[in-house]
């Protein structure tokens, strides 16, 4: 039996219609995809695929009409509490502190306040906030708020970390500070992370693998690719080197079609 951090195993995902009330639409079927435990995986495919469906699957949040899920080898009832998720969405109360936010998740677990606020405080350190914590966040940049969830995730030390999109509202300098600093601690402690992105870029930069998905419906695993770059890494100058570059054209020219497909598809529902 695997004891893979992540194992899903023939998964599909069937909801009803949106657009045609009373028909079903398959987002994904026959999903397998493992994460092993310290493997940094990322999930790349066209808007629609099915990706955050299937993070949602992991996280517990989402039972798949078929197949199964498992977490370090046992089956997956209910939410994955072995699991922090880092929501592409702003996930922070308006009405607490940054402190507070990071604090929040360790009080809803028992954990005594001085205890809970001590480890709020070290780890707004540890992701460039510390003497920000008192900030609520509307006080705080974009950037800053991410480095907050960030701690908000990872302040429950997590076995596995779901992260859907968490960097693409922000520009372009902001964004490759971020993925530095998740690499940074990743490598401290080696959870299991799954990964979503639209990035290509961003997923090579960052992971162990790289899966590509189809374009939906029924989306599922087309490519799965080792990106044997190195570590530790710079998001910025690996982009510049020739195995990043074979990697790139190697996983988009899986990706290219399904990107176009998935394009049209957008287009059909438009018109």
């Amino acid at each position: 039996m695997s004891s893979a951090a992540i194992d899903l195993q023939g998964v599909a995902c069937t909801f009803v219609s949106k657009d045609a009330p009373g028909q079903r639409y398959t987002a994904v079927e026959g999903v397998d995809l493992q994460v092993q435990a310290g493997e940094f995986v990322s999930v790349v495919g066209p808007t629609g695929c099915g990706k955050s469906t299937l993070l949602n699957v992991a996280a517990g949040l989402l039972e798949p009409s078929k197949g199964s899920a498992r977490i370090f080898g046992e089956p997956l009832t209910g939410i994955n509490t072995r699991a922090g998720y880092m929501f592409q969405s702003e996930s922070l109360m308006p009405w607490r502190t940054g402190i507070q936010n990071v604090m929040a998740g360790l009080q809803f677990r028992g954990v005594p306040e001085r205890q809970a606020r001590e480890q709020a405080d070290d780890w707004l350190r540890r992701v460039g906030l510390g003497g920000f914590g008192d900030r609520y966040p509307h006080q705080m940049s974009g950037g800053m708020r991410k480095r907050t969830s960030l701690a908000q995730t990872l302040v429950l030390d997590p076995d596995i970390i779901l992260m859907d999109e968490p960097f693409s509202a922000l520009d372009i300098q902001t964004r490759q500070l971020m993925e530095n600093e998740v690499l940074q601690l990743w490598a401290e402690k080696k959870k299991a992370v799954l990964f979503i992105t639209h990035d290509l870029d961003e997923a090579i930069a960052m992971s162990d693998r790289v899966v590509v998905m189809s374009a939906g419906p029924a989306s599922r695993p087309i490519g799965d690719f080792a990106i044997d770059i190195p570590r530790p890494r710079d998001v910025a100058e690996v982009k510049t080197t020739p195995r990043f570059l074979e990697l790139h054209a190697a996983i988009w020219a899986v990706l290219r079609d399904e990107v176009l497909k998935g394009y049209q598809q957008q287009l059909r529902k438009v018109a």
